[in-house]
């Protein structure tokens, strides 16, 4: 089984890196900037969906890293629900949103096609080495 060996070989790792930094960079905004709750939540949200998958990755078994990517991608749900909000406050616009929103989007659906390849694996399947323990 082809998988990642580390966090930074898994191309949703890299998605949720980039997907990171764009959320850090409207959250540093004028307006945004001074909603320290929403500021908080969405920055922290991005950053677990990143720190997920990067343990998931790390914990070197299937089922755990299936978890991990569940995890995830709810966090990542909950970016794309944050972006919502951030656009009715007006703290971002419409063309940004659409971006970021994309961007989490694709990630959504890179987790989900992984989680679902992960579970065509048999159960004793080693994530990180990619071989059968």
């Amino acid at each position: 089984m082809a998988t990642a060996q580390c966090f930074e070989d898994f191309l949703g790792g890299q998605d949720a890196r980039e997907l990171v930094k764009a959320v850090y960079a409207i959250a540093k905004q004028r307006e945004f900037r001074r909603d320290f709750a929403l500021r908080d939540q969405i920055t922290r949200a991005a950053t677990s969906t990143m720190s997920n998958i990067a343990e998931g990755v790390e914990r070197g078994t299937r089922k755990e890293f299936i978890q991990f990517l569940s995890i995830a991608k709810g966090s990542n749900g909950e970016v794309r629900s944050q972006l919502y909000v951030a656009l009715d406050q007006e703290y971002i616009e419409k063309e940004a949103f659409e971006t970021l929103c994309d961007a989490a989007k694709t990630l959504s659906r890179r987790i989900a096609r992984f989680i679902r390849y992960l579970d065509s694996y048999p159960r004793d399947s080693c994530v990180r080495s990619g071989r059968k323990r």
